[in-house]
């Protein structure tokens, strides 16, 4: 008798370990977001209503937390565009949604380029992560906008995102709105 797909997958984790998991990456990051990277662990298992043993069975460094909290919210990101494109009144209005949630990515990132700078070996491949999963994100909400006659066509997703990325760096200056500066250029994507 052959297996099914499910029973050659290996184990499933259980729904509600799943839903352990999701609350305690989410806690991770708001507490990032707050306090950085180096916030105390019992900081974030209590805003995920959990034992400190709890994160530590799930993430046993900081450093795996951090890297699981990052392509988490790499993922969710990812997810988001596609879903968008769907709901939205127009592929521009769904890539200036999509770019708002890109830029809340970059802006709660408090702390991380220094860790991602360190040696630690969990750190290496995040980078390629997150250009292999929202680059094609955002080249197909570009070519979308461009195919409605919204945008100018041959516009680079690598490239936008950079720029963004860029004006994200201001970011904490109480004088800089990066948000503002990010509309403008999305707004002048469009075709005239």
């Amino acid at each position: 008798m052959a297996e099914t797909p499910a029973q050659t997958a290996g184990p499933r984790k259980r729904a509600d370990a799943r839903r352990n998991e999701e609350a305690l990456l989410d806690a991770a990051a708001a507490a990032f977001v707050e306090s950085g990277v180096d916030v105390p662990v019992r900081d974030i298992a209590g805003r995920a209503g959990v034992g400190v043993a709890t994160i530590y069975r799930h993430f046993p460094t900081r450093a795996d937390l951090i890297v699981a909290v990052y392509r988490h919210q790499v993922l969710a990101c990812a997810e988001a565009g596609p879903r968008l494109l769907a709901e939205s009144a127009s592929p521009h209005a769904a890539l200036a949604r999509w770019v708002d949630l890109f830029v809340d990515f970059l802006v709660t990132k408090r702390g991380l380029a220094e860790a991602l700078q360190s040696d630690d070996a969990a750190f290496a491949t995040l980078h390629s992560y997150f250009v292999d999963r929202l680059v094609p994100v955002c080249d197909k909400l570009l070519r979308a906008a461009a195919e409605a006659g919204e945008i100018t066509s041959g516009q680079d997703a690598y490239e936008l995102m950079r720029g963004i990325g860029n004006l994200c760096i201001g970011g904490g200056n109480p004088r800089y709105d990066a948000r503002h500066m990010v509309g403008l250029v999305i707004e002048g994507l469009r075709r005239r």
